[in-house]
C-alpha cells in the first residue's frame, strides 16, 4: 500500500517510520522552509540537506511524484516540496494522512484517498477524513476516533521532566533565525542558544537542547524555535519520541480498521 503523508516534522516522521517499517510504500510533502524543531528526528530536513535519516531508515528529496514512486519502491523515504499536496492525483495513494499540525483543516478531504486520517485538532471523522487520531499529551494520547474530533488545541506544551511552557524557546523577533548551539548539546537556564537577526533568544531553563530551528528560517516574534528536554539524555534527541510513536500506533489502527471495512464491503 501507497501512504500519503502530509508533513515531515517529527510527528508525521514518527507515523512514517511507523508505516515503513510495517510494510507500506511511504511518500511525504513539505513547505519549501520547513520549520521542524526536532530536526534530528524529522524527515523534513531532507528538504535542506537533500536526504536525512531517522533510526535507520532514509528519506531523500524527489524533484516530482514519478521519481517519488520511483524512490519508494526502491526502499526510500521521499519527500517533495509540495505544500498544495498536488501530487495526489499523480500518486493515486491508498492511504492519506495529514500530520501537518496545523490545528486546522489545510485542505484534506475524505475524497482524497481510500483511506483518509487526520492527526491532531481542526478534523472531523465522518466529515473531511476517516478517523483523527489525539495528539495532546495524556491519558488519550494516541486514541483513534471515528466520530467526531480530538481535544481542542490549548496551545501548551506537554509536560516532560516537570516542565510544560517552560521548555519551549521563542523567538525574540520577528526576522531570520541563527543558532548558535547544536540539537543533543547541554545548556544552561540563561544561556544564549540562538538569535533572531542579532536579538538573542535564550534557553529558559537546563537540559539537553532537544530542538533548534535551521538557521535561515524566517520567524514571527513568539514562533516556537526550540526545545530544551530537562531530562538530561542526549540519545533521545536521535529517537522517535514516545508521542510521535503513540500517535503512530493510532494511525496504523486507522488504517487497518478502514482497510477491514472496506475488504467487508
Amino acid at each position: 500500500m501507497l501512504a500519503l503523508i502530509r508533513g515531515a516534522g517529527d510527528i508525521a516522521s514518527g507515523v512514517a517510520v511507523r508505516l515503513y517499517r510495517s510494510g507500506f510504500h511511504v511518500v511525504m510533502t513539505e513547505i519549501s522552509h520547513p520549520t521542524t524543531i526536532r530536526r534530528t528526528v524529522a524527515f523534513s530536513d531532507a528538504v535542506v540537506h537533500g536526504s536525512q535519516e531517522v533510526e535507520g531508515i532514509t528519506a531523500r528529496l524527489a524533484e516530482n511524484p514519478s521519481q517519488a514512486l520511483q524512490m519508494a519502491a526502491e526502499g526510500c523515504i521521499p519527500v517533495l516540496v509540495d505544500p498544495d499536496c498536488r501530487c495526489r492525483s499523480l500518486l493515486k495513494p491508498d492511504v492519506v494522512v495529514d500530520a501537518i499540525l496545523a490545528k486546522r483543516n489545510l485542505g484534506t478531504a475524505i475524497t482524497d484517498a481510500a483511506i483518509v486520517i487526520g492527526v491532531g485538532p481542526g478534523f472531523t471523522a465522518g466529515v473531511d477524513c476517516h478517523a483523527v487520531v489525539e495528539t495532546m499529551r495524556g491519558h488519550t494520547l494516541g486514541r483513534v476516533y471515528y466520530q467526531g474530533s480530538t481535544l481542542p488545541n490549548t496551545n501548551v506544551p506537554g509536560l516532560i521532566g516537570g516542565f510544560a511552557g517552560e521548555r519551549v524557546l521563542r523567538a525574540p523577533a520577528d526576522g531570520v533565525f541563527r543558532g548558535l548551539r547544536r540539537i543533543g548539546e547541554t545548556v544552561q537556564a540563561g544561556e544564549i542558544v540562538g538569535t533572531v537577526d542579532g536579538v538573542p533568544m535564550a534557553a529558559t531553563i537546563s537540559g539537553v537542547l532537544r530542538g533548534l530551528l535551521a538557521d535561515g528560517v524566517p520567524v514571527r516574534r513568539g514562533m516556537k524555535s526550540g526545545d530544551v528536554d530537562p531530562r538530561g539524555k542526549a540519545e533521545y534527541c536521535s529517537l522517535v519520541s514516545d508521542k510521535a510513536l503513540s500517535v503512530a500506533g493510532g494511525v496504523l489502527e486507522a488504517i487497518l480498521h478502514r482497510r477491514s471495512i472496506i475488504d467487508g464491503e
